[in-house]
């Protein structure tokens, strides 16, 4: 890490407002003025942490185009890559490309200019497309099983397309496999921010360190003087303006951007204080959706929607988008649903008459209230009946799953269980002898279990999201039912 940051200062990477040039840096380290590498094992890893008290809005981090990971400067730097890639340009898209100069860069070993970034990188990753079949069963809600399997399937799809062009380009062997596709794919899915001239991204030493905070966090509380929303004013217009253009699942970061200045500048989404954690926002995103692009998931996320099944007649009832038909973390639905419920409530003969009162929100009558809480309480037991295993035992399980990856005698802690069926299938499913006599389990064990707690993670919030739905319904049934 220590190479890596005199690395990047050289490049004129600084977390301080006014970097030096690149070749008049005499910097040790590109960090210390704003920001420092930190650990936060409860919080995202490894991270940036504070070096100062830091203001709203306030610049932590710049890292000059010259320092970027993109297909166009791996491309400029080597005409041979270029010309292979350029005739292959048609057939791929940018994030095949991207990854194709990604590998070609890692190939090159230690001649890379890129060398000490690359070496820093993950060795694996967590994100859905890297689940296996058991992992991907363990989800066991049908649309994220169908989300996970058409992840592994377009990526599978997407290294066969781009394997002609790898050969071309005389690949080592380890380098054409389909593993290391997925970690190249899950490299750029989790690290890449946005640039305008390249849909895939870049990648960006050292701006790739920040952990995620989700966008609605509380900031608006802290108090900002007048001077300094004066000063950050200008700045944030520009961010959000260029927010408004990003529409594709590669144009992900909302608090900095590539500017004027040549550089991607990174900016302090709320007030910090000195050692505490430094969070970026990469967007708006579900759950299973952090777990698809990124490999995690938040105990607490203000943007998490829990989808059900719900009848074909209900989500083409009125003018909202099925997916907007969810339910919030506090079990309440969401006012489209709650709406669509109310209309598919109403008589047929009535519902255009009642149809304004309906979409501004209001509710039509205790009857119909009543209706449509009873329907989509009983909806989601329906649902949660389905599920094979209950939130009660999806929360033993992961605190199982967490001791067993720590285990220094694994047998022990699943003898000491009520899992030892379930574990007997893992082991199974990977080709091991249940009475294997191994103190710790394999590193690739280990991190199938991390998968699999991933999982089951995901599938208790969602459970637990159900059952705050059924109890809401209920209370206000009671409610409504005294009027």
């Amino acid at each position: 890490m220590e190479a890596l940051l005199r690395w990047a200062a050289e490049l004129g990477v600084s977390d301080s407002p006014s970097a030096p040039a690149p070749s008049t840096t005499s910097s040790s380290s590109c960090l210390g003025r704003s920001l420092v590498v930190a650990d936060f094992p409860d919080a995202g890893g490894r991270g940036f942490a504070a070096a100062r008290d830091l203001r709203r809005g306030e610049l932590v981090l710049r890292v000059p185009r010259a320092a970027l990971l993109t297909s166009d400067r791996v491309m400029a730097d080597d005409p041979r890559i270029a010309s292979c890639v350029d005739a292959h340009r048609p057939r791929l898209s940018s994030i095949q490309r991207l990854i194709v100069c990604l590998l070609a860069e890692v190939g090159k070993g230690k001649s890379s200019g890129w060398y000490l970034y690359l070496s820093q990188l993950p060795t694996y990753y967590t994100i859905l497309a890297t689940f296996n079949d058991f992992e991907i069963e363990a989800l066991q809600v049908d649309d994220a099983i169908w989300v996970a399997q058409k992840a592994v399937s377009a990526i599978r799809s997407e290294w066969e397309e781009a394997t002609p062009l790898m050969r071309e380009l005389d690949f080592k062997p380890k380098l054409l496999m389909f593993k290391t596709w997925l970690w190249a794919f899950a490299t750029v899915s989790s690290r890449t921010l946005h640039v305008a001239w390249d849909d895939a991204g870049c990648l960006c030493p050292i701006g790739d360190l920040f952990n995620y905070a989700a966008p609605d966090d509380d900031t608006s509380s802290e108090e900002q003087d007048t001077e300094e929303a004066m000063k950050c004013q200008e700045r944030n217009v520009n961010v959000m303006l260029e927010e408004i253009k990003l529409d594709s699942p590669s144009e992900r970061l909302t608090d900095g951007g590539y500017e004027d200045s040549k550089a991607y500048c990174l900016y302090a989404r709320k007030r910090y204080r000195k050692g505490e954690q430094v969070l970026l926002g990469y967007g708006t995103y579900t759950n299973l959706e952090l777990l698809e692009h990124y490999g995690f998931l938040l105990d607490e996320n203000p943007n998490e929607k829990t989808y059900i099944q719900l009848d074909s007649e209900l989500c083409t009832m009125g003018t909202w988008p099925k997916d907007s038909l969810y339910i919030h973390p506090n079990g309440h639905p969401s006012f489209a649903l709650l709406c669509s419920l109310r209309l598919w409530a109403t008589p047929t003969n009535r519902r255009k008459s009642f149809s304004h009162q309906i979409y501004s929100g209001s509710m039509l009558s205790v009857e119909n209230e009543l209706e449509v809480l009873k329907r989509l309480g009983s909806k989601c037991v329906e649902t949660l009946q389905q599920l094979p295993t209950t939130a009660e035992l999806d929360g033993r399980l992961i605190h199982f799953l967490r001791n067993l990856q720590n285990s220094t005698s694994w047998r022990v802690d699943v003898e000491q269980s009520s899992f030892g069926q379930e574990f007997a299938l893992f082991l199974r499913f990977h080709s091991v002898d249940v009475d294997c006599t191994q103190d710790q389990l394999p590193v690739r064990l280990l991190r199938s279990l991390e998968r699999w707690e991933l999982a089951v993670r995901w599938r208790c919030s969602y459970k637990i999201a159900l059952t705050k739905c059924v109890l809401y319904c209920k209370r206000l049934i009671n409610e409504l039912s005294l009027q």
